[in-house]
């Protein structure tokens, strides 16, 4: 496997992949996780034939290449255009990213500019920009109009861009650099063709900017990226940089100042160069056909290149002393193989540590006692591991460190009544372990104090010996639960490559979790990142009870920062059916799975939460969220429908694969399961599956609800529903009972209509309801206009616009068009006769009290509410005369009309003023 492709998937949360079997083996690397469920780009079913199927779903987490070709390279090449798209995706969708892009360039263009002829460039940028605005900000435009715009954008931001060449890459203009004017064009044209959905042209720009001028890119136009993109590629230089800035601040003032001004400029002329390497190492990447590049070398500066007066034997020596625990990781690498063997090359190479060691390590180990003042610690050699503890990374401060453990080889064995005994992995285990108290008390030093590996692996062994012969003593419990020891542990953990060892380091961790919350918070602030889970969680012998310990801390969102998280967490999830037992401890890591997600999609910011979700989806997770809704228990498949919610949001084309595939009497036996608790998870979702484009789908979907489970009423269920919901819950929940209701006979009366209409007209009452319910309740007046577009936004109003001429000058042009696409077709009359019946209903069941509630939360001019309430009379008014007697309308209209006239007042908005006088000419029209 080329090691690009391993960088890539390891910054993105990928491994690489071997062909998995029913279980995963120990020989097995973490794979590439994809699963074989819709994909974010799909609209169609999925028909894969070598789905390898298990219990009737699927187990594909790696696959088999077809040739010597890796397979999984143009999965990761979409994970990099993803990654790439996405920022160059907010800038079509955030307004004020936009406004914040174009600042950055004109600031940076015209900060430096200075008099003189420009050739036009200057003119051709802004012309290249504004031509980019109008196809954001109108994407309704005629297709020649837009291509004409594309077509003119692109050559005068080429031009711009060919400033970059080889003749004239060093020159100016107007004193703006060439490297910097061409960036910002580069990023434009990549907007470009992000518009035109060439995704990978439009990465290929996006990382062209990083070579035309990577300060620049790095630092102004484009930190965050750079920040998730490159740096991880780059942050030895940025740990090399922090040690010499501490080894300066010793200096005088005089002397300190010129040599951290040159030192300066050595980290940001490597920094620059590095990113430039990686830049063009990924446009490589994109290119079709093209071979996997080699992954660039990015060496750390020369410190006599500043006039470093530090001798490398100074330089070896404090690299030994304990260090932060990111240092360690970025140092090592968590899992890639290249880059640990090149730094333990370069340790073994430095000043003799080794050789120091050797020397006081000439013996032979006859036993464990006679070794206690021959081990090698802090303490008996304080003169080599003595440099004080330094956090080199401010933004990843830690309350613990990690020790460097020395490159000394020892035998790996087991301790038998005070002997080391070397034996083949195969037969360790604690059973023959028998061990006096005295050799606790050695275990427990050497976990806190030595620094030699194969002892501190010893020393869990004998640990997890005597507290499974405790059976709970207190005595022991004590001794062991101490912050150095589980410090210790941990340390071992990370560093460890037995997975014996590992595991019962594990086991015993998920003990004193159990026994203390002090001891639960010790860890967490040992490794406040997670980054050992992290190492963990990509062993494919102990990923799951990994997990489950993971999952008895309940870390929050703010410490699983890293993108390895959504494809870990579904990883456990697929593989984490069975209960997994940690001693005393049984729990299912699919339970800790579903936590995982559930903090990774609602615990970030807004964006953050949609960033997650969307690669979730994009990963193929659904298929296991579905299959999780059905099976398990009751918490588990609620968080499961929970996070199915959160998805659909996210990605809208998206619920259309789920309302196909999702078992409907899984959700209602949910319902039923739920008992006492809140059906708020389940309700969420029923609500996001029901905004479809086309009516004939949701009356499919709802016909299939309707169909209940085990023979139960689906309108019962739903009625009881309603009278134990929570009162932001009641609008949703009467909504639903209304259109299932619906599928029968308008005209004809039921007490579950009338209780649905009844909680509407309630929660309409302002006076009466907080601002969740009024949002609420606004939400489920737009479900009964009955009108989405493909993505699940409400197009009711848009329709009523256009039904009033007002089209032609409709603002929002995505909905035009969505408009054009979804309304103009056979569907149309379903969609009528839907509108008709729940216009009947409405009327009939809420009669005067209904018009009156929709008529009040209009006067009360709650944003969201009073829009909703206008938009439903106004699709509500052409069917009024549908609805009881002469006398009904007369008082229909003396309710509505005063309304409707305030609201076709010159001080409204427009579009309130059309819907109003819409409105007003239907009620007249049909009286």
């Amino acid at each position: 496997m080329a090691s690009s492709l391993h960088q890539l998937l390891k910054e993105e949360g990928f491994e690489k992949g071997k062909l998995l079997k029913n279980q995963p083996d120990d020989s097995t690397a973490l794979p590439i996780y994809i699963c074989h469920g819709r994909k974010s780009s799909e609209i169609t079913e999925l028909k894969d034939e070598k789905t390898v199927i298990r219990n009737g779903s699927s187990v594909f987490s790696s696959f088999k290449p077809k040739s010597d070709e890796p397979v999984i390279d143009e999965v990761a090449i979409k994970a990099v255009i993803s990654i790439l798209g996405g920022y160059t995706g907010r800038y079509l969708k955030d307004e004020s990213y936009r406004a914040m892009v174009k600042d950055k360039c004109t600031s940076c263009l015209l900060s430096r500019r200075k008099a003189g002829s420009d050739g036009g460039i200057f003119m051709n940028m802004e012309l290249g920009i504004e031509s980019i605005d109008k196809l954001v900000e109108d994407r309704g435009n005629k297709k020649e109009l837009r291509m004409k715009l594309l077509r003119n954008s692109i050559r005068l931001l080429s031009i711009v861009a060919s400033l970059n060449c080889e003749k004239s890459r060093n020159g100016s203009t107007c004193g703006v650099p060439h490297s910097h004017l061409s960036a910002c064009a580069q990023l434009y044209l990549s907007i470009v063709y992000k518009l035109e959905k060439n995704h990978r042209l439009s990465a290929r720009h996006l990382l062209q900017v990083f070579c035309d001028s990577a300060f620049l890119a790095r630092t102004h136009l484009l930190p965050d990226l750079w920040d998730h993109f490159f740096l991880p590629h780059l942050l030895h230089l940025k740990v090399w940089y922090h040690k010499e800035l501490e080894h300066l601040s010793n200096l005088g003032n005089a002397l300190k100042e010129t040599k951290m001004k040159a030192l300066s400029k050595l980290y940001n002329d490597q920094m620059d160069m590095g990113t430039a390497m990686f830049a063009m190492y990924y446009k490589e990447w994109l290119k079709i056909g093209a071979k996997v590049p080699p992954v660039p070398t990015v060496p750390l500066p020369s410190s006599s290149s500043y006039g470093s007066s530090r001798r490398r034997s100074s330089e070896s020596h404090a690299s030994v002393s304990s260090i932060n625990r990111n240092l360690y990781q970025t140092v090592f690498g968590a899992t890639t193989e290249w880059q640990s063997m090149e730094l333990d090359r370069r340790i073994r190479t430095s000043i003799d540590i080794c050789r120091l060691e050797s020397e006081e390590n000439e013996f032979k180990y006859e036993n464990y006692n006679q070794n206690k003042k021959k081990t090698h610690r802090r303490s008996s050699s304080s003169h080599i591991y003595s440099t004080p503890r330094t956090e080199l990374l401010p933004e990843t401060q830690k309350s613990g460190h990690f020790r460097f453990f020395s490159c000394q080889s020892r035998p790996k064995g087991c301790l038998v009544n005070g002997k080391i005994d070397v034996r083949n992995n195969s037969k360790r285990n604690l059973e023959h372990l028998d061990l006096p108290l005295s050799d606790l008390n050695k275990a427990i030093a050497t976990i806190c104090s030595s620094d030699v590996l194969s002892d501190c692996e010893i020393a869990i062994r004998v640990m997890t010996k005597a507290w499974l012969d405790s059976h709970g003593d207190s005595t022991i419990e004590a001794a062991l639960t101490t912050a150095p020891i589980i410090e210790g542990v941990l340390e071992v953990l990370f560093a460890s490559n037995d997975n014996e060892v590992m595991e019962l380091a594990i086991l015993i961790l998920a003990e004193f979790i159990t026994r203390s919350k002090v001891n639960r918070q010790t860890i967490l602030n040992s490794d406040p990142q997670l980054e050992i889970f992290l190492k963990m969680l990509k062993n494919s012998s102990l990923f799951l009870k990994a997990a489950v310990l993971l999952y008895l801390l309940r870390p929050k969102a703010k410490q699983m920062i890293s993108t390895e998280w959504i494809p870990l967490s579904l990883r456990v999830l697929e593989f984490g059916e069975h209960l997994q037992t940690l001693y005393t401890i049984r729990c299912s890591p699919q339970v800790a799975a579903l936590y995982f997600l559930d903090q990774l999609l609602t615990g970030f910011n807004e964006d953050r939460n949609l960033e997650n979700a969307c690669q979730l989806v994009s990963l193929g997770g659904l298929n296991l969220l579905m299959r999780n809704v059905e099976f398990g228990g009751v918490l588990e498949r609620n968080k499961a429908a929970l996070i199915i919610s959160c998805c659909i949001r996210a990605d809208g084309s998206c619920r259309h694969y789920v309302a196909d595939k999702l078992n409907k009497a899984a959700l209602i036996e949910l319902m039923v399961g739920n008992c006492k608790d809140s059906n708020g998870s389940v309700i969420a979702l029923i609500t996001e599956l029901l905004c479809l484009n086309r009516r004939t789908r949701m009356m499919k979907f709802l016909n299939e609800l309707l169909r209940g489970w085990g023979g139960l009423n689906t309108m019962h269920i739903f009625l009881a529903c309603l009278h134990k919901a929570l009162p932001e819950e009641r609008p949703l929940v009467a909504a639903l009972l209304l259109q299932l209701d619906l599928l029968g006979d308008p005209f004809r009366c039921s007490v579950y209509r009338e209780e649905a209409v009844e909680v509407i007209i309630e929660t309409l009452d302002c006076e009466k309801c907080n601002e969740k319910i009024q949002q609420q309740s606004a939400k489920a007046l737009t479900m009964l206009g009955g009108r989405f577009s493909y993505m699940g936004e409400a197009t009711t109003e848009s329709w009523l616009l256009k039904q009033a001429g007002f089209h032609e000058n409709l603002e929002d042009s995505f909905q035009k068009k969505e408009i054009g696409d979804n309304f103009l077709d056979e569907g149309e009359e379903e969609i009528e006769n839907w509108q008709k019946k729940a216009a009947i209903a409405l009327l009939n069941s809420g009669n005067k009290r209904f018009l009156a509630a929709l008529s009040n939360s209009m006067a009360k001019d709650i944003p969201s509410l009073a829009r909703a309430s206008l938009v439903t009379i106004a699709w509500m008014s052409c069917f009024l005369h549908l609805a009881g007697d002469k006398d009904f309308q007369a008082m229909a209209s003396s309710i509505l009309t005063p309304r409707l006239l305030e609201s076709s007042n010159s001080n409204r908005v427009l579009e309130e003023r059309v819907l109003a006088t819409f409105s007003l000419q239907q009620i007249r029209k049909r009286s």
